[in-house]
């Protein structure tokens, strides 16, 4: 990767730069197929074949005909998925390789291979991680007959494992299995917390009763929203609706009028309000920032400005120059074993779906 010719295409106009995308895919035409996360500036999200969450991409992407190049504009474990989905002659390029996901890089997969030595000594447990993990921690997952789940099918997934074991792993959002194990019904009390900062989790007296044990994980942008926020909303704008997502803490759900996923938020505004609503969002800036121009007839607006630093990382100059070099562009590879058990886990969460 050329970091001096990526400097220089990031100082030109924006609009020449989108122009220059525009051109290379109107020559590569279905060679190329873009994606780009809802959590993507306008700008990028404007010039993709499909905009939407990282399993929705992946799949478009897998079904896209020709699409030799996925051009994925989200963080890294969004890539990895599209790799495992992918078809074999498919080919996927992320723009940044170093833009992660800070709650998917806080479970690696030495620190879970240590908490489950520890707990499948106690009550039959099943490991179920999000979405928003590394392809390693899927394949931990899918090889230890754990799934992976979504922010929308999540209580479907607590469901399915509470058929077949007594306890379930949740990882590596906290707060998603949080809000996910309250909803489904179980006392707070039977709710533990793995830290794997800390001997042994932290307190091992308290996963001998849990049916849920959660990974100590979260996400950043997720973290900055408040019941204050919601309590400041509702005394200026009383008639307003709050939606906020499932990462959000679990007092902030509480006090909120929806709580769902990215798409769920995305479906919520277009089909639940009519012009002239106000609805505030606790979710990443551009996803409503996005949702405001696309409805300009009631008001779109934040809870509270929370931006995505890493996502922010795909930049048009960066999108560019992967355009410029498709043939020589660093791939992301995915190990077979790990392709292998990641794809189980996630075929699993695929027939749980049907």
């Amino acid at each position: 990767m050329d970091l001096n010719r990526i400097s220089e295409l990031e100082k030109l106009p924006e609009e020449e730069l989108a122009e220059r995308i525009r051109s290379i895919r109107k020559e590569q035409g279905k060679q190329v197929c873009l994606l780009a996360h809802l959590y993507q500036r306008k700008k990028i999200t404007e010039l993709a074949d499909f905009v939407g969450d990282s399993y929705g991409l992946s799949k478009s992407a897998a079904s896209f005909e020709g699409g030799k190049y996925i051009v994925f504009a989200g963080v890294r474990f969004m890539a990895e998925s599209a790799r495992i989905l992918a078809r074999p002659e498919q080919e996927v390029l992320h723009p940044d390789p170093e833009a992660g996901c800070p709650m998917a890089d806080m479970a690696s997969l030495p620190q879970v291979n240590a908490a489950w030595d520890f707990l499948k000594s106690g009550p039959s447990t099943t490991p179920i991680t999000y979405m928003n993990s590394t392809a390693d921690i899927k394949a931990f997952c899918g090889e230890r007959e754990g799934t992976i789940c979504t922010s929308s099918n999540a209580m479907k997934t607590f469901e399915w494992a509470f058929k077949k074991s007594d306890r379930i792993f949740f990882l590596p959002d906290e707060h998603l299995g949080r809000n996910t194990a309250l909803k489904f019904g179980i006392d707070p009390s039977e709710i533990a917390v793995w830290d794997p900062e800390e001997a042994d989790g932290g307190n091992p007296e308290d996963y001998i009763d849990a049916k849920v044990i959660l990974w100590r994980g979260y996400c950043p942008v997720h973290m900055k929203f408040t019941v204050r926020d919601i309590e400041h909303v509702r005394k200026f704008y009383p008639k307003s609706k709050v939606l906020v997502h499932p990462e959000c803490t679990a007092d902030v759900v509480a006090k909120s009028d929806f709580v769902g996923s990215t798409e769920a938020i995305r479906q919520f505004v277009a089909k639940e309000t009519k012009a002239g609503d106000q609805i505030f969002i606790g979710t990443e800036i551009n996803l409503i920032q996005n949702l405001a121009a696309q409805y300009p007839d009631r008001m779109v607006t934040k809870l509270h400005r929370s931006l995505c630093l890493t996502m922010y990382q795909i930049t048009l100059g960066r999108l560019l120059y992967t355009l410029e070099n498709l043939d020589t562009f660093e791939r992301v590879e995915v190990p077979d074993s790990i392709q292998h058990f990641a794809r189980v886990a996630l075929d699993r969460m695929l027939s749980l779906q049907g």
